[in-house]
């Protein structure tokens, strides 16, 4: 009788690999991305980040469209964050993107978006009015009501301001706010578009 590997599987593969890899490429993909934009960023790149090789990138994600995408938190993973009573949806809101934006420590994909759309970036364009629909629908479970798509619209400018000043430029009073303060400061202006 032979006997298995220390792993327990048959052919010494780690069951889990696949996930570890995917796992990995996001990572390289989010550092990438936030550090050299979109258009600058390439699967050669992320693959070697990730110790994996192009073919694998390209296998698991198709696309540097895909894979930015993917990189991005999801709609059901927002949806999850934000779904219960309208009222409180401007607190969840507010505190789900500074959670995410200070999680990432500057390597949010969000932030490669900006600085490419604001380049003028085709492909850039593409993934962000992708991202704004995705936003829409999630967001129209939530709030249904007329204008919504103006309000979500402006949510979604509102945060893209505060994000440039605080996480792209990193300088002024919503940069030196603490992640407290800036939920706090964010709610009642989230409120105002979201509710009012």
């Amino acid at each position: 009788m032979t006997a298995l590997p220390p792993d327990g599987s048959p052919d010494g593969k780690r069951r889990r690999e696949p996930e570890v890899r995917r796992a990995a490429i996001l990572q390289a993909a989010r550092s990438a991305f936030a550090e050299r934009g979109y258009a600058k960023t390439t699967i050669r790149e992320i693959a070697r980040r990730a110790g994996v090789t192009h073919g694998l990138v390209i296998r698991h994600f198709g696309s540097k469209e895909q894979l930015f995408l993917a990189a991005v938190p999801s709609s059901q993973n927002l949806m999850a964050e934000i779904a219960g009573d309208p009222a409180a949806l401007p607190t969840r809101v507010a505190r789900s993107y500074v959670r995410r934006m200070s999680a990432s420590g500057g390597n949010d994909p969000f932030l490669a978006l900006i600085r490419s759309v604001a380049s003028g970036e085709e492909a850039a364009e593409r993934l962000f009015t992708a991202m704004q629909e995705e936003s829409l629908e999630m967001y129209r479970h939530v709030i249904p009501g007329p204008d919504l798509e103006e309000r979500v619209g402006s949510v979604g400018a509102y945060l893209i301001g505060v994000t440039f000043a605080r996480y792209v430029l990193g300088s002024g009073p919503l940069a030196a706010m603490s992640d407290e303060a800036l939920v706090r400061h964010l709610v009642p202006r989230l409120r105002g578009i979201l509710l009012d």
